[in-house]
């Protein structure tokens, strides 16, 4: 569903994405990992078609991104950071909103169904964006993605100021997602969350791809170390 084939972007003579090669498939998590300036949201503006590369391709659904970026848009997701909803609207007005861009329309009772499959509580259904915490507000994007039966979710820091609760229910849905086949392509600096979550995890340092593992293949601990070395960090020693 994802995948990118040498892809590189240079700024004059600063290249933030060298030569990149990834593969996310059908129902799989992969978490990138990686210091500021690694090349993780370059990978995601790329991938959105937000930006073009300076050489390289990349694809969403086997279609390329540069040559149909509006196609590749119809079968994902992506929840930046800090989502941008309209805060005077309420949750199921800018549910029914994005719905509508993408071309979807759904009656009252199932918008609410899909707030409600995002875990959001019924109570805050019709209450305006301005007054939802961050964790809230992902849930709004979760339930955006499920309404546009999207088969790719793009994630940039999506945890990043959430509190433990709030951050373990964002991983539930996101394994929720992963059982309907979506293809999750997530940046983060959580370790520990992306253990959790992930099938897959890569570790990105200076625009490129340093290391690869499989989840289930190396233990928290493991990952740390690994993280750690490749980003030439010395270990902490009590």
């Amino acid at each position: 569903m994802i995948i990118t084939d040498n892809l590189t972007k240079k700024y004059g003579e600063q290249t933030a994405l060298d030569h990149l090669n990834l593969t996310v498939n059908e129902g799989n998590i992969y978490c990138l990992l990686g210091a500021n300036g690694a090349g993780k949201t370059t990978t995601i503006n790329l991938l959105l078609g937000f930006i073009e590369p300076t050489s390289g391709s990349a694809f969403i659904n086997q279609l390329n991104v540069k040559e149909s970026p509006k196609a590749t848009k119809r079968f994902l997701a992506y929840i930046p950071e800090n989502l941008m909803l309209y805060p005077s609207l309420s949750a199921l007005e800018n549910l029914d909103y994005f719905s509508g861009i993408a071309g979807k329309t759904f009656s009252n009772p199932d918008l609410k169904g899909f707030l409600e499959e995002a875990g959001l509580q019924s109570e805050a259904f019709d209450k305006r964006i301005s007054a939802f915490s961050k964790g809230m507000r992902q849930k709004v994007g979760i339930a955006i993605a499920l309404a546009k039966d999207a088969k790719v979710l793009l994630l940039d820091e999506p945890t990043s100021g959430l509190d433990p609760k709030a951050s373990n229910e964002f991983g539930h849905l996101l394994q929720k997602l992963r059982t309907k086949g979506v293809a999750t392509l997530m940046a983060t600096h959580d370790l520990f969350r992306a253990k959790e979550v992930a099938t897959h995890i890569g570790i990105m340092k200076d625009g490129q791809l340093k290391q690869e593992f499989e989840a289930n293949d190396i233990s928290l601990s493991e990952l740390e170390k690994a993280y750690l070395n490749t980003m030439d960090y010395k270990e902490l020693t009590v």
